[in-house]
């Protein structure tokens, strides 16, 4: 059976008429009268009766209709998907991202994407060093360094600048020059197993001798120690501003920068799923002041 003759057949059905039909379909009336007796001989029975007054399913063309009726939905559903007309984008995305980015970056967002969009899951990878898009472990992923291999979709999306912060009690209780801003103050540090960090690596070239307060082994703690005027830290520009009560000691322009980076797998870039989640990352990081 050539599956295009179903097309002739739906139209005879609706308009119960070869010649109606085939200016519809702008073909010959010939032409569509060929396509049903071709559809009748693959099918190995009568569709239509031929009256003076049109063209009528018999019995079993209203069974062919009504499973003809399903093949054509479901053409036009994955014309609309594939075309990108589908403008309810649903599903699951699997996005990789770093602890500090979830907990103060994206989680604070969700509501407005869930309002926006409820029928996509979002699933947050967090500890992006075990996680790879190039495996499809995640369909997306929000990173600080910037992946190597040239498969994947790759886009510098914005900037996070550090500088060192102390609470306003820790620095009107430690008075420091100007000129030296550390002096007789202490640093809240990573510890060892974190050296690899780049605040880490900061403090370490600049300030080998600093006096460390407490070692610690997240941010969410460090920030913490920070507000209970424990010492000073190396903190994110953005995570610092939720926090009115810090105090910033040495600027950004003195510290340093990373970049961040979008990646996803080339071939989900037209999945209208990952375009909103991408589409949305890309805002509340303009939000943040980070683009």
């Amino acid at each position: 059976m050539d599956w295009n003759d179903l097309r002739f057949f739906l139209e005879v059905a609706r308009t119960n008429s070869l010649t109606k039909s085939a200016v519809k379909l702008k073909v010959s009336q010939s032409t569509v009268s060929r396509k049903i007796s071709a559809l009748e001989s693959s099918l190995q029975t009568c569709l239509f009766l031929h009256h003076q007054t049109g063209y009528f399913l018999t019995d079993a063309g209203q069974k062919v209709l009504r499973y003809a009726e399903e093949v054509e939905a479901k053409v036009e559903t994955l014309e609309k998907q594939m075309s990108g007309r589908d403008l309810t984008p649903a599903g699951t995305v699997r996005l990789a991202t770093a602890v500090t980015l979830a907990n103060h970056l994206i989680i604070p967002a969700l509501p407005r994407f869930k309002a926006c969009y409820p029928d996509i899951l979002l699933e947050l990878i967090t500890g992006v060093n075990t996680v790879s898009v190039l495996r499809n472990d995640a369909d997306i992923a929000l990173r600080l360094v910037r992946p190597e291999q040239n498969s994947l979709k790759i886009r510098k999306v914005g900037v996070i600048k550090s500088a060192v912060y102390g609470s306003e009690t820790y620095i009107h209780e430690h008075p420091a020059p100007v000129d030296n801003p550390i002096a007789g103050r202490s640093f809240i540090t990573w510890d060892e197993s974190f050296s690899h960090l780049s605040s880490a690596r900061w403090l370490n070239k600049h300030f080998p001798d600093r006096t460390s307060a407490l070692a610690l082994t997240s941010l969410v703690t460090k920030i913490a120690a920070v507000k209970a005027s424990l010492g000073l830290a190396v903190l994110p520009c953005f995570i610092a501003a939720q926090n009115s009560e810090l105090v910033e000691v040495i600027p950004p322009q003195d510290v340093f920068s990373e970049e961040l980076w979008l990646v996803t797998h080339a071939d989900l870039i037209a999945s209208s799923r990952i375009r909103v989640v991408a589409e949305f990352l890309m805002q509340i990081i303009a939000e943040a002041h980070l683009a």
